[in-house]
């Protein structure tokens, strides 16, 4: 592959490589095996032994959307994998479960698509976890409301959607006439890529084949008593667009769980954060201090209490995650939830 071939490979991964190396990206993870697909051809990819080696946690894996350097073997038809070049940006969540494990979605991505549907699954509670995440990837956040002809109230909840994420792009889509979609393609940008998140059933794999102009997505129906779906998509997949663009499709997620720092909920928050600018005292947490400018906006109907609430929860979500990361989880639970909390132990 030379290196100005792909839209997609920026000066930033041309730089890392010398002129005897093989790159090519990651368009499929499944189990270890990787599909590697460059300029001419898509190889079917492994670690080799030195990187499988070298790896001491889970974002070191090669995720789909990596660019990889490469050594064809098998009369060119097999690779080992050697290495990853640096990334862009990376979009990931805490790995379900009690551990402080990181899960990667997918790397070197330009935007991301939160889709959400306009139905029972739809909660602006959940869309600001998804936006505070698409903040700490490095990427931009764009939120896509699907079964636009299921809702009465479309006017309303995107609203809703606009209220929790200031400045974030918001747009009504029917996947299956199309209805929205000449709207939403002015965010794909040809040597773009965009990655797809939001719950199972909310209609990504409809979207994508939209996208595609072709079915490649299977899809299922939800289910009646709750508009839940099924994991119709099990892996992570990179596809091309006509628009020479490129997309990800990721499994649908139960829940997320945030991966980051605190420091990304401005970008988030950015209505109580400017608000803030305005408090009496710069340190105020917006309980029952005088002059707090937060909490003269919800007297005043311009911001809701839930808001505020959400805003506290999701800080103190990422704040525990920091202190698991440096102390651990057993001296976190104890510095947080023990006799003496808030005392910093020593190792």
């Amino acid at each position: 592959m030379k290196r100005n071939e792909r839209k997609d490979f920026h000066e930033h991964f041309s730089k890392q490589m010398n002129e005897q190396e093989q790159a090519g990206r990651v368009v499929r993870s499944t189990h270890g095996i990787y599909s590697i697909a460059t300029e001419s051809k898509t190889y079917t990819g492994t670690l080799s032994g030195r990187f499988h080696n070298e790896i001491t946690e889970n974002r070191d894996y090669p995720a789909v959307g990596d660019w990889v350097i490469f050594q064809p073997y098998d009369n060119n038809s097999k690779a080992l994998i050697q290495r990853i070049l640096q990334r862009r940006t990376l979009l990931s969540r805490k790995k379900a479960g009690t551990g402080n494990e990181e899960q990667i979605i997918a790397a070197n991505i330009d935007a991301v698509f939160i889709v959400t549907a306009l139905t029972k699954e739809f909660n602006v509670r959940r869309l600001e976890r998804y936006v505070q995440q698409v903040y700490e990837s490095g990427a931009r956040p764009v939120v896509v409301c699907t079964k636009r002809d299921l809702c009465d109230t479309v006017s309303e909840k995107l609203w809703q959607v606009e209220r929790v994420a200031p400045g974030v792009p918001v747009y009504a889509v029917d996947s299956l006439t199309g209805e929205g979609m000449v709207s939403l393609l002015t965010e794909v940008n040809e040597g773009e890529t965009i990655s797809l998140i939001g719950s199972s059933g909310v209609g990504k794999s409809t979207l994508i084949n939209r996208l595609l102009h072709k079915e490649v997505q299977a899809t299922k129906n939800v289910r009646e008593s709750d508009e839940r779906g099924r994991h119709t998509t099990t892996h992570r997949e990179l596809f091309e667009l006509p628009e020479g663009a490129f997309i990800i499709d990721t499994p649908g997620m139960r829940e997320l769980q945030l991966w980051g720092d605190q420091e990304t909920t401005a970008g988030t928050f950015s209505d109580i954060e400017n608000l803030s600018q305005q408090c009496k005292f710069r340190d105020c947490q917006h309980e029952q201090e005088p002059g707090c400018a937060v909490q003269q906006a919800i007297a005043e109907g311009e911001l809701e209490a839930e808001r505020l609430n959400s805003f506290n929860k999701l800080k103190r979500e990422l704040h525990r995650l920091e202190l698991k990361d440096q102390y651990g989880t057993h001296r976190t639970n104890r510095m947080l939830h023990g006799p003496n909390k808030g005392k910093i132990y020593p190792s």
